[in-house]
Formats: structure tokens, C-alpha cells, sequence
């Protein structure tokens, strides 16, 4: 019988693909990357098009001289937020993948705040009124192109492969027109939005019988999709019965930082982890990417920012990279990015520093507003680096665990749609007592970079 899961992971920069055994074992990986335009300040872009020739891409490399017969199914991670439109008669994109960094519906939300209506949406969705939903974005393009087929990017790619125009309930949660209690599309959201229903897809768990690949899906031909998550929600999926009472930290681009749960907290998001489980969400907008940014700022390789951090003090020097403004928990998008302490002996060591540092006040500011946490379970690419990791344990005050397996949204999908849930091993990262005034510090910081109103 075959007893192999091929896991397509699709991400903002990549797709990657691993087959996965049920001891939890990665038989064989590949990966694909995905282009991003930045055609003005604010804007994100990918091409739909470009976006599944990545996922056929990696599935062929990874399925090169695998029997037919050795795979039982296929789940899928994948970016969350982004928007999608395509033509349903002939099955091409009808515009821009607008990615789930992209504030080019900024203007739509603050008309609707400005009417009163952020209360109502927070109330129904679990979200805040932000342009990083993707109810917005789904405007915006609707506008031009009125008749298109609408959805994330696990619809566009479903109905790719399968010709089902659908959604899997968490991806659906985060668009912020689903009634995230009720499991279903808001009338009162979509008249708010002006999103017509006929537009949009069936709402689907995220586990069981969500079609059969078709000819389109080249070597994926005839195979089961068993699962869809969305990213973060696979990787929470993958911790398993760790992630039943603690705090699961994704470091990627952004980061996030979910626990199963209900809160009636605003700085968090209520979301659906998977079928009819609910959790709460805090996302940070630029983490690997405050990174990322510096690197390139200093001319240097991204992970000389790592080995420089290691080794230096931010001597007072923070940086709040409120690039696209500051999601959780303060959910200000006029926000601006801030470098503060800075003095003539400050250089390239202090910044690194600072930039890492950032990662983990982010975090902790968002554990802080989720009421605290007993521990935190960390996965990402950004995890691997042990500075950032004690950095962390510290800010949090509370024992990191880091899953030793890489690609946990990918394993997650893999153990949901092999009906298997191995167990993780972890190294541990104890906290060091810290000054409280670091901690005063940076809040001091985060609010001069937000606005007077909302900052004093």
C-alpha cells in the first residue's frame, strides 16, 4: 500500500515540496523559486501563472523516479492573506497576486474606519480592519476586473489542479469575510466590502476529500489533495499536543504567533487553525525581513547580520521596523520605521544587534497581549539561529523550545494529510534574567515611531 505524503509548501519568495513518510521521516525535498515585483512603494506583487509553474516545478524534481504507486496523497501549505483573481472560463490570472505585505487598499480600510465600521468587521471576522486581510484586496482587484473568480492562493491553486473552486476554512478565516464563528462567508461583510458571493469559493475543512488532480497538475495527475492549511496553521498543526498549551512562534518574513484558544483581546486575532478549531493570532509584519533589509543596507550577506548580533551589545540602540507600519499587537499601519539611541560610537555590531533584538520584542510584545505563556515553540528558518533563539527565551521571560525539524508548514501538511502526527524533538533555550528598563525602552521606542495619537 503506499504510505508516502508529498507536502507542497508554497510561500512568499518559494515552493518547496517534501515526501514524508509516516515516521515523520523526509524521504526527499526540492524546491522552486517564486518571483516578487515591487512596482511602487507599498505595493507587493507575484503572477498567479508563476506561482503554480513553481508548485509543478517542485513536485516534478521531487517526484522524479518515485513510483506512481509509492504516493498516497498530497496536502498544501500556503502563503495566507495574498489575493487572487482568474477568468473561470479560461482559467488565466485576471490580475496581480497582491501579496499579504501589499497596502495598496490602505485607502479602503481608512474609508470604512473613518465610517465607523472597524468595530463591525473585528466583531465578526476576529480581525482588525488592516490591508494585510485580504477583503480589500479582493476589492481593489474586483475593481478591475468585475467578473473574475476570487480567492487566496490555496483557491487559485485548487482550482488549478482540481477545477473545485474552494477554500479551506483557515485560509478562508483570514480574508475577513468569513464569520469566523459561524464557519461561514458574512453577509454583512461581503455588503460592507461590496464582494458579490458568486465570486467567491466553498468554504471546506481542511482535511478530507478536497478533489483529485487533474491533467493540469502534470506528474500530480490522479493524486487525492488530503489537507490544506495555511502556513502558520501547519506549523502549529505539526507541533502536536505541545501546541494544546503553548505558544507557537513561526519565524519567517514576518512572524507569527498563534495559540490554540479563544481571547477576547483586540491586540490579537481570533483565526480558525483548522475545520471548526478556533486560535488566536498575533502577526508581525517584518522580522527576517528587518533583517534582510539591513544586510542589504550594510552590503553584507543576511546571515552576517546573525554572526555580528552574536557577539555585540545594542548599547541602548533600538530599531522598530515599522516598514509597512506595525501589525500585532498595535495594529497601526501609519506607523513609521525608527532607529533610536544612536550615538557616534554606534556602528554596524549595534545595528545587528538591534535589528535581531527587534525580532524578539515583536514577540514578546505579542505574548504580553495573549496574557503570557508557560513556554514557546519555535520554527522557521529565522529559529535555526541560536542568538536570536536565548534572545528570545529572555525578552519573553519564559523556556523557548525549537523544533529540530525544518519546515514544519510543510510537515504539518504532510502529518494532516497522512492522518499521521509523529512527535518533535526540540533543544531548549532557558531565560536570563534582563533589566526591566529594556523592555520600558522599547515601548518607549515603538511609540515614537507610531503615530502622536495613537503613540502618546
Amino acid at each position: 500500500m503506499p504510505d508516502l505524503v508529498l507536502a507542497i509548501d508554497q510561500g512568499t519568495s518559494s515552493t518547496k515540496c517534501l515526501l514524508v513518510d509516516p515516521s515523520g521521516s523526509i524521504v526527499r525535498t526540492s524546491s522552486a523559486p517564486v518571483p516578487i515585483r515591487y512596482p511602487r512603494p507599498g505595493w507587493v506583487e507575484q503572477d498567479a501563472a508563476e506561482i503554480l509553474d513553481s508548485v509543478l516545478a517542485a513536485a516534478a524534481a521531487c517526484l522524479q523516479d518515485v513510483p506512481r504507486g509509492a504516493v498516497a496523497a498530497v496536502g498544501f501549505s500556503t502563503q495566507r492573506e495574498s489575493a487572487v483573481v482568474w477568468d473561470r472560463r479560461s482559467g488565466l490570472p485576471a490580475g496581480p497576486v497582491l501579496g499579504w505585505q501589499d497596502q495598496r487598499a490602505l485607502d479602503i480600510c481608512s474609508a470604512l474606519r473613518a465610517k465607523g465600521n472597524a468595530d463591525l468587521v473585528r466583531g465578526i471576522s476576529g480581525l482588525p480592519l488592516d490591508p494585510m486581510f485580504s477583503a480589500a484586496k479582493l476589492r481593489w482587484l474586483l475593481d478591475r476586473a468585475p467578473d473574475a473568480a476570487i480567492g487566496t492562493v490555496d483557491s487559485w491553486l485548487l482550482f488549478a489542479l482540481t477545477g473545485a473552486h474552494q477554500i479551506e476554512a483557515g485560509n478562508a478565516s483570514r480574508t475577513q469575510l468569513l464569520d469566523v464563528r459561524g464557519g461561514a462567508w458574512s453577509p454583512a461583510l461581503l455588503s460592507l466590502f461590496g464582494i458579490p458571493e458568486t465570486a467567491l469559493p466553498e468554504v471546506t475543512p481542511s482535511s478530507g476529500s478536497l478533489g483529485r488532480i487533474g491533467p493540469r497538475g502534470g506528474v500530480l495527475e490522479g493524486l487525492p489533495v488530503a489537507a490544506v492549511l495555511g502556513d502558520s496553521h501547519a506549523a502549529l498543526f505539526a507541533h502536536g499536543a505541545a501546541a494544546e498549551d503553548g505558544v507557537k512562534v513561526t519565524y519567517g518574513t514576518g512572524s507569527s504567533v498563534m495559540r490554540l484558544g479563544v481571547s477576547d483581546s483586540e491586540a490579537v486575532c481570533l483565526t480558525v487553525a483548522w475545520d471548526d478549531r478556533l486560535a488566536m493570532e498575533g502577526n508581525i509584519r517584518s522580522s527576517g525581513a528587518t533583517v534582510a533589509w539591513l544586510a542589504s543596507l550594510l552590503g553584507v550577506p543576511p546571515e552576517q547580520i546573525g554572526n555580528m548580533a552574536s557577539s555585540a551589545s545594542s548599547d541602548g540602540v533600538f530599531v522598530v521596523p515599522a516598514f509597512g507600519g506595525l501589525a500585532a499587537p498595535w495594529w497601526d499601519d501609519t506607523a513609521v520605521g525608527l532607529i533610536s539611541g544612536l550615538t557616534l560610537g554606534t556602528g554596524p555590531a549595534q545595528l545587528a544587534r538591534a535589528a535581531v533584538e527587534s525580532i524578539g520584542h515583536q514577540v514578546a510584545d505579542v505574548v504580553d497581549a495573549m496574557g503570557g505563556a508557560s513556554r514557546l515553540l519555535a520554527d522557521g528558518g529565522a529559529s535555526a539561529n541560536d542568538t536570536l533563539m536565548q534572545i528570545q527565551a529572555d525578552l519573553a521571560g519564559v523556556p523557548v523550545r525549537r523544533a529540530r525539524a525544518a519546515n514544519l508548514s510543510a510537515l504539518g501538511a504532510a502529518f494532516m494529510a497522512g492522518g499521521f502526527r509523529p512527535p518533535l524533538s526540540y533543544d531548549d533555550f532557558d531565560p536570563r534574567p534582563i533589566d526591566p528598563a529594556v523592555r520600558r525602552a522599547w515601548r518607549d521606542a515603538v511609540a515614537r515611531a507610531r503615530t502622536p495619537q495613537q503613540g502618546s
